[in-house]
């Protein structure tokens, strides 16, 4: 079964959820950074976590789950490193905020790192490495989330999709933008797929027994993810291990909730019987290209490494070597003219928004 897709100016996606925060009382320049987080995801090509997210977003706000004016602080810190407590704010606002404290560190010392705990869900982790780009800088974004994959061998939920996005910038090329989560695929995609009416393909997902499947209703149902290479013999026991490297550093080290104890960010997804920190956790990391290595010369060797990359020989059939972040690049340069596409169960999402709100959609 197909859906319908119909395309969106992305300013007028920004404007409509900047409006839908500044609703729940988020203050009007927070509210305009959150909405531009969502839309740098839908430019990309990661549907899953754009405008298809607002409807949480405006859930959780409505129960009070989410503080709309958090007050952000450091609660320990070095010349190059802080711990942030988010004030269980908005992932949207905390985010950007603690990745640029983390940039200043590295502009006064070389590097920064910066670990953010009372936080929540913050949109796509390669929004932030390129900001980190925008000053020469190479980034890193981390963070954990709610339980919904399996460990290695495992049949529960045990881990969140904890992605790891970091960037390269390049001197005539688009930057190198690595951006992916440790399980087998991201959770929202499972969901788009539910809403398409399709499957997903095999070594994504298993059932509530462990048993592997390809129908997304087994995993939102009771079932998992799978860690990225799904299979001990494809590397699983790979995807495991980073998973659990991005949970340590987001949450033991900054007093956030690990593994299965941290919390929800949809309604519907399970709460944790216990806590064993606040909300969830981020991780960024800033480098001062400079403090290694000439910026230009860093540069030129990035331009360089791509056209050999490029120039691999290919296999048959196949379209050519990609470069990390060509595809979410190639989305953007579309996107921003063409608009940003999102399927009718997404733009109901939004109509009901606007109903219950009164901010004009359609």
């Amino acid at each position: 079964m197909t859906t319908a897709v119909r395309r969106f100016p992305a300013e007028r996606l920004v404007e409509f959820s900047s409006r839908v925060f500044v609703h729940f009382g988020v203050p009007s320049a927070d509210a305009q950074l959150a909405a531009e987080v969502l839309s740098a995801s839908d430019l990309r090509g990661i549907e899953s976590h754009g405008v298809a997210r607002l409807h949480t977003y405006f859930e959780m706000l409505t129960l009070g789950r989410i503080n709309p004016r958090p007050q952000i602080k450091v609660v320990r810190e070095s010349p190059s490193t802080a711990t942030v407590d988010g004030d269980n704010g908005l992932g949207l606002v905390v985010g950007p905020k603690a990745n640029e404290i983390g940039m200043e560190k590295a502009a006064q010392v070389g590097t920064g790192w910066v670990s953010v705990a009372n936080t929540n869900h913050f949109g796509i982790a390669g929004y932030y490495v390129l900001r980190a780009l925008e000053r020469d800088m190479i980034g890193w974004a981390m963070t954990n989330s709610t339980k919904l994959v399996a460990p290695l061998w495992g049949a529960e939920r045990m881990l969140g999709t904890n992605p790891i996005a970091i960037a390269f910038p390049a001197a005539t090329y688009p930057p190198i933008v690595i951006d992916l989560a440790t399980s087998a695929c991201a959770y929202g995609k499972v969901e788009m797929a539910r809403r398409r009416g399709e499957q997903v393909p095999q070594g994504w997902i298993i059932d509530r027994q462990g048993t592997h499947s390809s129908e997304p209703d087994d995993m939102i149902n009771g079932g998992a993810l799978l860690p990225l290479g799904s299979y001990r013999e494809m590397g699983g026991h790979k995807g495991y291990c980073l998973a659990a490297m991005v949970d340590i550093l987001c949450c033991v080290l900054s007093g956030a909730n690990w593994g299965p104890f941290a919390p929800p960010f949809a309604l519907r997804q399970e709460i944790p019987t216990r806590s064993v920190g606040k909300g969830i956790g981020h991780f960024f990391g800033a480098m001062r290209i400079d403090a290694f290595i000439d910026v230009d010369e860093f540069k030129r060797q990035i331009d360089e490494w791509i056209d050999v990359f490029r120039g691999t020989r290919p296999q048959p059939g196949s379209p050519g070597v990609l470069i990390p972040g060509d595809p979410e690049y190639q989305a953007t340069q579309e996107r921003s003219v063409q608009g940003i596409p999102l399927i009718e169960p997404v733009i109901e999402e939004l109509r009901d928004i606007s109903r219950q709100t009164g901010i004009p959609f359609e």
